[in-house]
């Protein structure tokens, strides 16, 4: 503004002795001179308007740096988390792949333990069925024998697991004979009727004696006679109709008491033929591998 008036009153002194072209020419040179002022006040406040837009902008960009600065840092310490997850997820994948594998043995154990279990239930069925049906020929042959038992000519038992018919020698021998007596004859083929149907088994006679010495021309010792007893009741069988196939005979003399020989009562039980059904091998459990390990020798 001093300018502008030291310009005015420097025209204005002029004026008076300055001529009219000298007068334009200051005139122009003053307008120019506004013009090129007003130019530089708007240039100013264009610049000042762009060092405020500038110093906007610088504060967003400082705001957004920060921001910027802020989740880097988040980022980061998400990486770092990230990473200790890394690691505890790859071990905790371990531990999995490890307790993965003790299943899949536990699993195997488990499969081979049911399938022991299984063949130990498949052969304790098969034992049962075995045991009922011997319980069940037990009983068959109670029933059937019960006449013979009634008259106390007959005691059926299971001795060794085996199931034996037991006749006392003083119903079918006379003192010291080998020779059947009527009755003991009788008693034999009655005997053998019932065996005769039970055309799966076999039988032994086995001869037994008490322990009072015998000694003759026939029968040197109570072995042989238990042993011509065992025969004579072995041949009675076979001429009362059974298979002779599956019959055999056996001598235990005195050495295999039922009783005590220390008195009448338990001598005349050790007196005694037993017919023994003689267990069929191939129904038990475990035949076959008996079998197996028998041809492997």
């Amino acid at each position: 503004m001093r300018t502008s008036s030291a310009v005015v009153c420097a025209l204005v002194v002029l004026c008076g002795c300055v001529s009219a072209g000298k007068y334009d020419d200051l005139k122009k040179q003053y307008d120019d001179a506004q013009a090129e002022l007003a130019a530089r006040h708007t240039k100013i406040q264009t610049l000042e308007q762009a060092i405020a837009d500038a110093q906007t902008r610088a504060a967003e960009l400082g705001t957004q740096m920060d921001k910027a600065q802020a989740d880097l840092a988040a980022l980061q310490k998400l990486r770092d988390d990230n990473g200790k997850q890394i690691v505890e997820l790859q071990a905790q994948q371990s531990k999995l792949q490890g307790q993965l594998a003790d299943l899949v043995k536990d699993r195997s154990r488990l499969k081979e333990s049911t399938e022991q279990l299984q063949r130990a239930l498949a052969e304790l069925a098969q034992r049962k069925a075995e045991a009922d049906k011997r319980v069940a020929e037990f009983r068959n042959l109670l029933a059937r024998f019960k006449s013979l038992i009634d008259a106390g000519k007959l005691r059926v038992k299971i001795a060794d697991g085996r199931m034996v018919l037991e006749l006392p020698s003083d119903v079918l021998f006379d003192s010291g004979s080998a020779k059947l007596s009527k009755d003991g004859t009788t008693a034999v083929q009655q005997v053998a009727s019932v065996l005769t149907t039970m055309t799966d088994r076999r039988f032994q006679v086995e001869g037994h004696t008490d322990n009072l010495p015998i000694k003759t021309a026939q029968f040197p010792s109570n072995w042989e006679l238990a042993a011509a007893r065992a025969l004579g009741v072995v041949k009675a069988m076979a001429e009362a109709g059974m298979d002779s196939r599956t019959l055999s005979a056996a001598s235990f003399g005195e050495f295999h008491p039922a009783a005590s020989n220390t008195t009448d009562k338990g001598r005349a039980e050790n007196r005694r033929i037993e017919i023994v059904l003689v267990p069929d091998l191939s129904s038990l459990p475990g035949f076959e591998e008996l079998q197996h390990a028998v041809a492997t020798q």
